[in-house]
């Protein structure tokens, strides 16, 4: 523990409906969180919502990044698909590419990528895809800053190649002692309560380390929260967590800030 003072993002995944349907209140979300990762079509999104989204953020003043995925609308881009990982290089720089034009066009370029879902969980657990979404970045515009899940991968291969990285853990998330997402199959994978999933973010930060289904710490750098957007009383768990982490006197802002 630590008493000094301390800051982290708040970030969350949105502009994830396609067409006619929508995902998540994008507009209440962007009240309280610093940085927004905006669907680039594979997972949710289309150039509409991209375009909104990215206005909205510029009005409200909340970075934002691309957020590829699988191109897997049906399964919302939560399903591994055995992609080779030249595919999935191609694919990542490509939805990077659409959010560059769209931010752009939005006069609000993007300042970093996450990667969705199961391909985000897979940057952590399995090198070879986590290498990939770097060579990605790094190709398109190695500027961009990488949010990556924390203790993967993605992280220590990025900060090889000269990325600039971010570590961010989950609001709403459950952890295994591996330090891993509990499958979302299983009980309390997903924490819906807004208390609890504020209290345990405060106990997270405070610590520098994740805290785990069991009641373990596992040390790690923590630069940004996130909150999903989908998650039912997403925008209530945002604001409650938020709200406890500035009551206990650590600031909520940007990670480039």
């Amino acid at each position: 523990m630590t008493d000094e003072p301390l800051s982290v993002d708040l970030n969350s995944d949105m502009a994830e409906g396609f067409g006619a349907y929508r995902m998540g209140d994008d507009e209440a979300i962007l009240r309280v969180v610093t940085s927004a990762n905006i669907a680039c079509g594979f997972h949710g999104g289309d150039p509409e919502i991209m375009a909104t989204a990215f206005a909205l953020a510029r009005e409200r003043g909340v970075a934002v990044g691309a957020h590829p995925g699988f191109p897997d609308l049906w399964g919302f881009g939560r399903r591994n698909i055995p992609f080779s990982a030249g595919e999935i290089e191609r694919l990542v720089a490509y939805q990077i590419g659409a959010a560059q034009a769209l931010s752009a066009y939005a006069g609000h370029p993007i300042t970093h990528v996450k990667a969705h879902g199961a391909l985000g969980n897979l940057t952590q657990q399995d090198a070879e895809v986590a290498m990939a979404v770097n060579r990605a970045i790094k190709a398109v515009d190695p500027k961009l800053v990488c949010l990556v899940i924390a203790l993967g991968h993605q992280q220590r291969q990025a900060n090889a190649m000269g990325l600039t990285t971010a570590s961010e853990i989950f609001a709403d998330r459950a952890y295994t002692d591996e330090g891993h997402l509990v499958h979302r199959s299983q009980p309390g994978a997903v924490i819906h309560d807004p208390s609890e999933a504020a209290a345990r973010v405060v106990r997270m930060v405070r610590a520098g380390a994740i805290e785990t289904v069991t009641g373990k710490w596992i040390d790690t750098p923590i630069d940004s929260i996130c909150v999903h957007s989908d998650t039912p009383a997403a925008v209530t768990i945002a604001r409650t967590v938020r709200d406890a982490l500035e009551a206990d006197g650590i600031a909520v802002r940007n990670f480039l800030k």
